[in-house]
């Protein structure tokens, strides 16, 4: 594990992102029932029957000192209902990307999310001193692109004929990905935006299910 990024957990009002283990499997089946997120053609979310072989996929990146995967755990259940990660960890140049991550339907664009990415970024920016931390995902994602772009994060560019779709309903076909950025120097403005946003959301929006 790249000593430049342990695991660690951070802590919020609506949110904590913990170090991922196999001790969250369980809470993770129920999340991504909710919804049949695996469905989705244009994401890459586990299956429930794929769900231990994800965190383990996981774990061994982290092992290997390119990811270091949290769960994201609602403090009102006190349950895991989703995951994100650091990864692509460029420690050299102080790069790092926030992806891999899903969410149970229930607690879609609600506080935890937005919280979840304010922590991972003051972290990024206050802690590990990054440079930039980047953001990836499907064109077709309208939701994803929507959100990250909520974040305040700037659309860098798109990789066309990335990578193969490895989904069934779309097997063989060629994903477009749109990388998105925010650089150091946007930090304190995207701070205050998420800090604002924060301000306003109400209580009962937090819950988890």
């Amino acid at each position: 594990m790249s000593r430049w990024i342990a695991p660690t957990t951070l802590l919020g009002q609506h949110v904590r992102l913990e170090p991922l283990s196999m001790a969250h499997h369980d809470d993770l089946l129920d999340a991504v029932r909710d919804g049949e997120l695996w469905q989705l053609w244009y994401t890459a979310i586990p299956s429930p029957e794929g769900m231990a072989a994800e965190i383990e996929r996981r774990l061994n990146l982290q092992a290997a000192g390119s990811m270091c995967p949290f769960a994201v755990i609602d403090p009102a259940s006190a349950r895991a209902v989703g995951m994100t990660t650091y990864m692509n960890i460029d420690a050299a140049n102080r790069r790092v990307e926030i992806g891999s991550t899903w969410y149970r339907q229930s607690v879609q664009r609600t506080p935890l999310n937005t919280e979840a990415k304010r922590l991972l970024l003051a972290h990024a920016f206050e802690q590990l001193h990054c440079i930039a931390v980047e953001f990836r995902t499907h064109f077709f994602n309208q939701t994803s692109r929507r959100a990250i772009e909520r974040l305040g994060a700037k659309l860098d560019g798109v990789l066309r004929s990335h990578q193969i779709n490895p989904h069934p309903m779309a097997a063989g076909n060629l994903r477009d990905t749109c990388v998105y950025s925010i650089i150091a120097t946007e930090w304190p403005n995207v701070r205050a935006h998420l800090d604002f946003q924060l301000s306003r959301a109400r209580p009962q929006e937090s819950r988890a299910c």
